[in-house]
C-alpha cells in the first residue's frame, strides 16, 4: 500500500497583463492607434479615441512610458532642483512649471538640494541616475558658478534667478527694474533719503536689488544710509525694524515677508506707517495688500517665469540645441496705503 503523498501545488503563473494589441483587438482598431492614443497624438477622432481609452481601462493596460522613452528618445520629464519650499517665490514658480509641464504633456521630478556646494553637485550628479529630458534650476545663492557642475549629456537647461546667461538659458524677473521704482517713488514722495532692509547677501535677488536703491540714491545726490540685512523671514524684519533710526522716514525692504516683520517693529516703537516712516516691500505676496496697512510692494509675476521656463527648456529639447541669454519678465509697483509724502517739521 503506497502512503498518501501530500501534494504542492505549482506556483501560480503571474498574469501576464494586457498589450498594446490586446486593446486593439477590444477597441476594433489597429495597434498604431493603440500607440497614437498612448502618446496623447492629435491625429485620432474623438470617438476612436474614447473607444480605446475605455478598452484600456477596461483591460487595466497602463502604456509603458519607458519603453516609449527608447523608441522615441524622450521621457516626457522635467527635473526641477531648488534649495526649499518655503519661499513664496519658489513655491509660486514651482506650481506655474508644473501646470505649465503637464499641459505639454511633460510630469516633473522634484529634487530638493542643500544650498552648498556638495548639495548642489549632488543634486546635479542624481539628474544622471534619472530619466528626465530637461532640468529647471531655481538657485538663490551663488553656487552655479563652480567648474565642478557637470549635467548628464543632451539634458538642456534652464535656470531662475541668476546671472549664469552666459552658460545656460536664464528666466528671472526685473529685480533691478522693480527695485528703482520703488526708491523712485519713495524719493518722488519727498523723502530726502531711503534706508534699505536688504536680504541675504549670498542671493543673487538680494544683490541686485541692492545694487539698484544704491544707484538711484547716487544718481540722485541724496545721501546712502548704512544697509540693514535680514534673511528673508519676517522675524529678521522685526529684528532689523528694531534698528531703525528715529530720523529714518523711508525704508525699502527687499520681501514682503521683511517688510511685515519690520512693519511689527516701528507699530510696537510708536512710529505709525505710513505718517512717519513710509514702508515699500518687494514680491506682492497674496498677504501684502491684508497687512496693516497695505502694503506698497513691487509685484513679481512668478506664474509668467514658470511658464517661459517650461518654454525655454521645451523648445531646447525640441531643436536639440542649448540657449544662452537671460529673459526677463517685467516687475511692477503697486501702490498701496503704507508709503505717503513725509511730514514736514513743525
Amino acid at each position: 500500500m503506497k502512503d498518501n503523498a501530500v501534494g504542492v501545488a505549482p506556483p501560480a503563473r503571474r498574469r501576464r497583463g494586457a498589450s498594446m494589441a490586446d486593446v486593439a483587438r477590444v477597441a476594433g482598431v489597429s495597434a498604431q492607434t493603440v500607440s497614437r492614443v498612448s502618446n496623447g497624438s492629435p491625429d485620432v477622432v474623438e470617438e476612436t479615441r474614447a473607444r480605446v481609452l475605455a478598452a484600456m481601462k477596461e483591460l487595466g493596460y497602463r502604456p509603458n512610458s519607458a519603453a516609449r522613452a527608447l523608441k522615441h528618445g524622450e521621457f516626457r520629464t522635467l527635473g526641477v532642483i531648488l534649495f526649499n519650499l518655503s519661499s513664496t517665490g519658489n513655491v509660486r514658480t514651482l506650481e506655474a512649471i508644473a501646470e505649465s509641464a503637464a499641459l505639454e504633456g511633460y510630469a516633473i521630478t522634484l529634487l530638493p538640494a542643500v544650498p552648498t556646494q556638495t548639495g548642489v553637485n549632488g543634486a546635479f550628479t542624481r539628474l544622471g541616475e534619472l530619466a528626465v529630458d530637461g532640468v529647471i534650476v531655481i538657485m538663490e545663492v551663488h553656487l552655479l558658478d563652480s567648474a565642478t557642475l557637470s549635467l548628464p549629456p543632451h539634458v538642456q537647461v534652464v535656470v531662475v534667478d541668476s546671472d549664469a546667461g552666459d552658460r545656460y538659458a536664464v528666466v528671472d524677473t526685473d529685480q533691478r527694474g522693480g527695485a528703482r521704482a520703488a526708491v523712485e517713488h519713495l524719493l518722488e514722495l519727498g523723502h530726502r533719503t531711503v534706508w534699505h532692509l536688504a536680504g541675504p547677501p549670498d542671493s543673487f535677488a538680494a544683490q541686485r536689488r541692492t545694487d539698484a536703491w544704491l544707484a538711484v540714491l547716487r544718481e540722485a545726490g541724496r545721501t546712502v544710509p548704512p544697509l540693514l540685512f535680514g534673511d528673508w523671514s519676517a522675524e529678521s524684519g522685526y529684528m532689523a525694524g528694531r534698528l531703525v533710526p528715529e530720523d529714518c522716514t523711508a525704508v525699502f525692504a527687499a520681501n514682503d515677508q521683511m517688510a511685515l516683520g519690520l512693519l511689527r517693529a516701528l507699530h510696537e516703537r510708536g512710529r505709525r506707517v505710513p505718517e512717519d516712516v513710509s514702508v515699500v516691500g518687494f514680491d506682492d505676496i497674496s498677504e501684502a495688500a491684508s497687512f496693516i496697512p497695505p502694503l506698497t510692494t513691487v509685484h513679481q509675476d512668478f506664474g509668467e517665469v514658470g511658464r517661459r521656463c517650461v518654454e525655454g527648456v521645451l523648445r531646447q529639447i525640441r531643436h536639440q540645441s542649448a540657449e544662452h541669454g537671460t529673459a526677463l519678465v517685467p516687475t511692477t509697483l503697486v501702490r498701496r496705503a503704507s508709503t505717503a509724502p513725509p511730514r514736514q517739521p513743525r
